[in-house]
């Protein structure tokens, strides 16, 4: 089974996500997507984030309808911080069969050598790569270069082209503190769950 591998806070999930996902599982031929929401990432120690449980519910949500796409919190289930090399392994154990591939836009991507055992993601899972505006493409030589690779393991990439649409959670996050509208930038059940639980309101 191809299994392509989306994580990250999704505080709030928001369509840029879910075209994402939707356009790695259709140009991949990936079988199914799964949505890793981090329980304790690294670089945003010194932010307060939405408890992981509504991060999860609005997930679940925002992807119900397609049997494709599912939430799976293992991040939640190890202590410590969230390493993307330590899931793929967790992942890579207990689905030892599966193909995996790693989503990750092209801004990620020039900072993937300053994740942690960035070699040992890349020996893991295959990078499926969007383009983010103003971020290009790395070539994969050039990612094996900066990663001091060695040319008998492979650096498995493929491109996968989405429309540029410019959503972040953080400015949906300062739209709700204002209370502007999120319409058409999440999912209708996404915006009405951020209502009710009156999420990042002071």
């Amino acid at each position: 089974m191809k299994i392509a591998v989306f994580g990250g806070t999704f505080d709030p999930v928001h369509l840029g996500h879910l075209i994402m996902a939707e356009q790695c599982r259709e140009q991949a031929r990936v079988d199914q997507v799964w949505f890793v929401p981090a329980a304790r990432p690294p670089h945003k120690q010194d932010r307060t984030l939405t408890p992981f449980a509504q991060r999860v519910e609005m997930l679940q949500v925002a992807i119900a309808g397609q049997p494709a796409f599912r939430v799976e919190e293992i991040e939640n289930e190890r202590p410590g911080l969230s390493y993307t090399a330590d899931t793929l392994h967790v992942l890579k154990q207990r689905h030892p069969g599966a193909d995996l591939h790693l989503l990750v836009g092209s801004d990620s991507l020039r900072d993937l050598p300053l994740w942690r055992e960035p070699a040992r993601i890349v020996e893991l899972a295959s990078l499926l790569v969007t383009a983010r505006t103003g971020f290009a493409v790395l070539p994969v030589e050039e990612l094996r270069m900066l990663l001091q690779m060695p040319e008998s393991i492979p650096v498995r990439m493929q491109v996968v082209e989405i429309p540029l649409i410019d959503i972040s959670s953080r400015d949906l996050r300062r739209r709700a503190v204002e209370g502007r509208s999120l319409r058409y930038m999440v999912p209708r059940a996404v915006e009405c769950y951020v209502t009710q639980h009156r999420l990042y309101r002071a």
